[in-house]
């Protein structure tokens, strides 16, 4: 599928998250399959621009396109000035943020708190698309299926987005009411990949690749984007690319690989945060990987009281030598999700 002039290499895309996917999260996942992947949002705030975090996020130092960054804010001048700053900074694809259900975000009507004003989120869209167009840059869009369950509105949303000239819309199959819980449907994504004729990028809870292929077959969507999934198994894109290509399952990685992809990972993590920030933050991402391994929580409980990137990255590789005596591969994760979702009705999803 294409966004713009830019032809992506499969349908398995890295969802935006918050402190997850920054630069070197992006690249890992990019180096083992994914096809795409969109920035941590950035905030529409021109006070805060010159923050660290937010020079982090707009850091693409390296990073191999196309360079997609999500913005954040409630108001249509601001989000179009966040635009430009971000296009500044090496940004070639905009996305716009209707989907956030952190309270932090929607307190301030920013996030998928837009939804429930129909008028302003399109007078946003318009002065994104206003000053991206000139500039060849396409803008997208992630939502979600509404505010809460009697106002589901992805639909009425998703076509005004695509007649202000939004080029992909992303839509979470949860209200912002759901935030992470229960089950994510597909019903109103597939009703939204009916109703416009850009690509449509379903998301919420694809953990397998058998889950990735059920959710593209169901809604007809264009692309699958995974979220929490990749979390500590940014592998799960060349997993869902193989399976789609062959039918057959790809080997769990060998831990010496998994080993290899995390020292590596942590080296980027540290160049950009530096060293004090860059051990602290990198514990999330180390947990994640182990956190399903033998011996993993333990390990975790001693690495999260290092405090040097030094010690930090010899306990992980001292981890991973002691894990391969034990096990030659990582354990294949399975989506108790998938198996439940194969023997009950799509029409009975919440």
């Amino acid at each position: 599928m294409n966004i713009g002039p830019f032809t992506l290499l499969n349908p398995f895309f890295v969802a935006p998250m918050a402190g997850v996917t920054d630069r070197p999260f992006r690249q890992l996942c990019k180096q083992l399959g994914a096809g795409y992947a969109v920035s941590e949002m950035v905030t529409s705030r021109p006070d805060l621009w010159n923050t660290p975090k937010t020079a982090r996020r707009a850091n693409h130092a390296g990073e191999p396109g196309p360079i997609a960054v999500q913005i954040a804010g409630t108001e249509a001048l601001m989000m179009g000035d966040a635009a430009i700053y971000n296009m500044d900074r090496g940004a070639q694809i905009i996305d716009i943020n209707m989907g956030c259900p952190a309270k932090k975000v929607c307190n301030k009507w920013a996030g998928s708190a837009l939804m429930q004003d129909e008028a302003l989120a399109i007078r946003i869209v318009d002065a994104v698309v206003a000053v991206c167009a000139p500039r060849g840059v396409p803008v997208t869009l992630k939502m979600r299926t509404g505010w809460c369950q009697s106002t589901k509105n992805a639909v009425v949303l998703a076509r005004a987005a695509e007649q202000a000239g939004v080029q992909m819309i992303t839509v979470h199959g949860r209200t912002r009411e759901q935030g992470y819980s229960g089950q994510a449907e597909y019903d109103t994504i597939a009703a939204v990949k009916a109703a416009v004729r850009v690509p449509v990028v379903a998301n919420g809870d694809i953990d397998t690749p058998e889950k990735a292929q059920h959710v593209l077959a169901v809604t007809q969507a264009d692309a699958v984007m995974i979220g929490r999934a990749a979390q500590g198994r940014p592998w799960i894109f060349r997993e869902m690319a193989h399976f789609r290509a062959t039918g057959s399952h790809l080997p769990p990685p060998l831990a010496a690989d998994v080993k290899g992809w995390l020292l590596a990972h942590l080296q980027d993590h540290y160049t950009l945060y530096g060293t004090f920030l860059g051990v602290r933050t990198a514990r999330k991402h180390i947990g994640w990987y182990v956190k399903s391994l033998p011996g993993g929580e333990d390990f975790r409980a001693r690495m999260n009281l290092l405090e040097d990137c030094d010690q930090q990255t010899q306990a992980v590789a001292d981890f991973f030598d002691r894990l391969k005596d034990r096990m030659d591969r990582i354990p294949a994760f399975v989506s108790v999700s998938f198996i439940d979702e194969k023997v009950k009705p799509m029409e009975t999803q919440t």
